[in-house]
């Protein structure tokens, strides 16, 4: 018996410590699930090992991200044998941090982000204003950052899903009465220090955590089921005003400075026409 896909990326506010509650939240059974914020995907595997819905729409506006997901999906063996050669020591991170991906085979860019990824400073994703990489090197015991048995079942589980890259309220938008959509956007900065990653080269601000707000809005005004996590700010709190919401303390490992790693309260948003 094989053992169900986990995450196979690290990703800052990624769901582990508040899975059990969104999970919760989602419907038992439901059509088309949107995931349009995909990060680590640990919510996607979690309902896939259930068989919680028909099909599946994962999608983000990191392109890397994305073609990591497509290469597992479609060429998971060719991955792997990259990962394979790669070896854990500071000046092996550097040269392939400094690899230029346009210069790489998919699989290969897709291994070049893994392994960066597993043994980067703190599991981050960030780039500068160009979109380069540039997380430093991360000191751990023995990354597993090649972990073949999961990339083959994260492989299975992302068989039929659609992969796509592309903005939240354009992939969100084609979901109908019975389907569910989990967002999970960069949070909200609970202070002007806390926002220490970039996901992508441009920022996701207030603005669009207000269009995100209205997508929301609309989207469950047609039946649609709605799941949302965010840190809890009185910007927030203001902005999902009406919807059904809760504080929830989680701990997060992944901050720049370790005294900030304890519980931070973040806000769970839900929809649910069947409730």
């Amino acid at each position: 018996m094989t053992s169900p896909a986990r995450p196979v990326l690290k990703w800052a506010g990624g769901k582990a410590r508040l899975l059990p509650q969104i999970l919760d939240a989602l419907p038992k059974r439901f059509g088309t699930y949107y995931e349009p914020f995909v990060g680590g995907a640990a919510v996607f595997f979690a309902l896939a090992a259930e068989k919680r819905f028909k099909r599946a729409v994962l999608s983000d506006r990191n392109a890397d991200l994305v073609e990591v997901y497509q290469l597992i999906q479609r060429n998971v063996e060719a991955v792997i044998d990259v990962l394979g050669q790669y070896r854990y020591d500071e000046d092996e991170y550097y040269r392939v941090r400094d690899l230029d991906p346009r210069d790489l085979e998919p699989p290969a860019r897709a291994a070049r982000t893994i392994f960066l990824n597993k043994t980067g400073y703190n599991g981050l994703y960030r780039v500068n204003s160009k979109g380069q990489f540039n997380v430093p090197f991360g000191r751990y015991k023995n990354p597993n950052f090649c972990d073949s048995d999961n990339l083959r079942a994260a492989s299975r589980a992302l068989e039929s899903v659609e992969l796509r890259v592309g903005d939240f309220e354009h992939v969100s938008k084609a979901a109908r009465r019975g389907d569910a959509v989990y967002f999970d956007p960069p949070y909200d900065p609970v202070s002007k220090t806390a926002n220490f990653t970039a996901y992508h080269k441009e920022d996701f601000g207030q603005d669009e955590h207000r269009r995100l707000a209205q997508t929301a809005r609309s989207l469950a005004s047609r039946g649609v089921s709605i799941v949302l996590s965010n840190s809890f700010t009185s910007f927030t709190e203001k902005l999902y005003k009406g919807f059904d919401h809760k504080k929830i303390p989680v701990s997060r490992p992944i901050n720049s400075k370790a005294s900030a790693r304890g519980a931070v309260d973040e806000l769970l948003v839900t929809s649910r026409p069947d409730r």
